[in-house]
């Protein structure tokens, strides 16, 4: 098969921690390459498949879905769909003929790049997570480059191939504005007290949610003001705990559309470990206490987590605990602004801001 200059292959998604990088590379290779072509490659039913047409790209989608805990038998059928899924990447491939193809993480992934690879189409990897998924460790070994964002990973992919880049982010949290009167307008917040950011991703996270909820009145009496993404099948509780408890200093979204002025205020968030919402973080330098999500792949948020706890980059709370410790730890954090500073200036140093560029440079090379 030979390639046509310039075109390229996106696959991955599934979440918004694959979704946004995937659209932040693409629109790298635009600026770079203004004639470029890119095919986004995605899973039916799935986030990209609406916000990848939003960001101005095609995507194409496939019948594919993750491996499910349990015996052999109940992963027949996802087998079937990716095996049917290579099939139909390869003629994608084969249509399109790209230079390179770019994973980047999710279900659909894995099909697009064992595809390329059969063809002997160049495939770059973007390996988010400290620790990689079964996927890209399978498929390393026919990758030209992998692009990763922590140190050590050499124990599962060729030394040789890999290249240190970090995690692309958002353009908007490489410019954020710290303070201003249009973030606290945003969300219609003083200015008089520090703001805590609780984000469980796009999704929400139930933990952290569940845990506001059950306490919503000692979170109200923290000296903070709090903004609290719930995500859409928690909003309504949220919404109703805080009505009925008459409370001021909390305002809860579904989804925070602009996540720089949600950052530009914040002088604590609270996470999920996810790779994307950490190299966020670092970038930005913010304070942040992690809730790895325990049914996370091989448990790589916890993995992802402790790289930073173990710098004193940041603290950490077990998802089973949030109920029973997260206040405890808030009312102690909030005041002791040596420890914010501490946390603050190492997880800066973690930062890798031109992830992007250098991976639109690997995929040029």
């Amino acid at each position: 098969m030979k390639a046509i200059k310039n075109r390229y292959i996106i696959s991955g998604g599934g979440t918004g921690g694959h979704i946004f990088p995937a659209i932040a590379i693409a629109n790298g290779l635009k600026e770079r390459v203004p004639e470029a072509e890119i095919l986004f490659i995605g899973a039916d039913g799935h986030m990209e498949m609406e916000k990848v047409p939003r960001a101005g790209y095609k995507i194409i989608g496939l019948n594919v879905s993750g491996i499910r805990r349990g015996s052999v038998l109940n992963n027949i059928p996802v087998m079937i769909k990716f095996v049917l899924s290579v099939i139909k990447a390869r003629r994608i491939v084969r249509k399109f003929k790209p230079e390179t193809v770019i994973g980047v993480g999710g279900y659909a992934s894995g099909a697009v790049l064992k595809a390329a690879s059969m063809l002997k189409v160049r495939t770059v990897i973007q390996e988010q997570n400290s620790l990689p998924g079964k996927t890209n460790k399978m498929l390393a070994s026919h990758a030209s480059a992998i692009c990763v964002a922590y140190e050590g990973l050499g124990k599962y992919f060729p030394e040789d191939k890999i290249i240190m880049t970090g995690n692309p982010v958002r353009k908007d949290i490489l410019t954020i504005k710290r303070k201003t009167d249009e973030a606290y307008a945003y969300f219609n917040l003083p200015k008089d007290k520090p703001v805590i950011f609780f984000v469980g991703g796009s999704q929400g996270a139930l933990a952290i949610n569940e845990a506001i909820a059950n306490n919503i009145n000692g979170y109200a009496c923290l000296e903070a003001n709090i903004v609290w993404q719930t995500g859409k099948s928690f909003f309504e509780t949220a919404k109703a705990a805080i009505a009925a408890n008459r409370i001021e200093n909390i305002k809860c979204l579904d989804f925070v559309n602009r996540m720089d002025y949600a950052y530009g205020i914040a002088d604590l968030v609270i996470s999920r470990a996810g790779a994307i919402a950490i190299s966020e973080l670092e970038i930005v330098g913010l304070p942040s206490v992690f809730v790895p999500l325990p049914t996370a792949a091989e448990n790589h948020q916890m993995v992802n987590a402790m790289a930073l706890v173990n710098k004193d980059a940041a603290m950490m709370v077990e998802n089973s605990k949030v109920d029973s410790e997260m206040l405890s730890l808030l009312r102690e954090l909030i005041n002791d602004e040596d420890k914010l500073k501490e946390m603050s200036e190492n997880i800066k140093k973690m930062a890798l801001p031109d992830a992007v560029n250098k991976i639109v440079d690997t995929i040029l090379q």
